[in-house]
């Protein structure tokens, strides 16, 4: 029988830069149940950490950044980013890596609020 393996709206095979954003976007609503204010914080992906601008004397080869903030300013929200290559690298499976998105994004979001990341997350380094 010819045809197509899956209806066309279910994608065969999710791209890992989708399936990482689909981690960053499992934790975000796992804290905004906790955390409503969270729908006004932007959470982006991005491949790396850039090198040049503000900053770059603040990590060295063996401290690549895994996420970082950027506070709300001139009208802009204030956003979250995970920086994917890094996490990737420093895990070895699907559920590693889950567990360090969501660990990355607890931190991130900790230090936009002032807060703890014990406070955010509760279950903060249990995994």
């Amino acid at each position: 029988m010819r045809g197509p393996i899956a209806p066309p709206q279910v994608p065969l095979a999710a791209s890992r830069a989708e399936v990482f954003a689909d981690l960053v976007q499992d934790s975000v609503e796992r804290l905004e149940r906790r955390w409503p204010q969270l729908a006004d914080i932007d959470f982006l992906v991005l491949e790396v950490p850039r090198l040049e601008g503000r900053g770059t004397e603040e990590w060295s080869d063996e401290a690549v950044p895994l996420g970082g903030i950027i506070p709300a300013r001139d009208g802009r929200r204030a956003r979250v980013v995970v920086y994917r290559r890094p996490v990737e690298i420093r895990t070895k499976g699907r559920d590693e890596r889950a567990a360090l998105v969501h660990e990355v994004v607890v931190e991130q979001v900790a230090e936009l609020l002032g807060l703890t990341p014990e406070t955010v997350d509760p279950r903060y380094g249990e995994d």
